[in-house]
């Protein structure tokens, strides 16, 4: 399978909701306090954010910054015309898993501003993730906007049902019944490219 920390980043492309845990959307300036602060940060001398890597966005007036923190990666998309920080992705370890499954799997988690929502950034930085030969695992909430784009990703990677609960991953299927998605332990999961569920299964311990 490809390996995720050899990575390098796609061009950007701008341009049936599934019936699971919905999470509130974050009010529009809560997202941009954060985006700007983030951004402050990214600019200050000294700050852990301040000297990351850049790299091209393949679109017009953006470009990538990129880190990784105890096994967790961060992307942000920073608006280079407009001076200001567009949003970002967060590949999250989740402590629900065993250790077998740890290195394998992570959680996204998105914001971006309202002027760079359905623009196809968040699906291009998942994409990314995916194409290395991440796999992905949906959080216990989601937003709408959050489901609309694992619907979008899953023509292209396997997509299923899982139980998460005592660390251990059990495969549900390709679908499932409404009461089984609204369980609290059932998550979705994108297997990244060249997976194939046998593999993950035997690597992660999966049942």
């Amino acid at each position: 399978m490809a390996n995720f920390h050899a990575l390098r980043l796609p061009m950007l492309a701008l341009p049936r909701a599934l019936e699971l845990r919905i999470d509130v959307d974050l009010p529009p300036a809560e997202i941009e306090r954060e985006l700007d602060a983030l951004h402050g940060r990214i600019a200050r001398p000294g700050d852990r954010l301040h000297a990351m890597p850049a790299l091209a966005a393949g679109a017009p007036g953006l470009r990538l910054r990129y880190r990784e923190a105890d096994g967790e990666y961060y992307v942000y998309v920073e608006d280079v015309m407009q001076r200001r920080l567009a949003g970002y992705t967060v590949f999250n370890r989740l402590i629900e898993v065993g250790r077998r499954a740890d290195p394998w799997v992570r959680a996204p988690h998105t914001k971006f501003a309202p002027a760079y929502q359905r623009r196809g950034l968040a699906r291009a930085l998942y994409r990314w993730a995916l194409d290395g030969g991440l796999c992905l695992l949906s959080g216990a909430r989601q937003s709408a906007g959050a489901h609309a784009l694992w619907q979008a990703l899953a023509p292209d990677y396997a997509m299923g049902y899982v139980d998460l609960r005592g660390k251990t991953l059990t495969w549900l299927g390709d679908a499932v019944d409404q009461a089984t998605r609204e369980g609290l332990h059932t998550r979705m999961l994108l297997l990244g490219r060249g997976w194939t569920l046998e593999a993950f299964m035997a690597r992660t311990g999966m049942y």
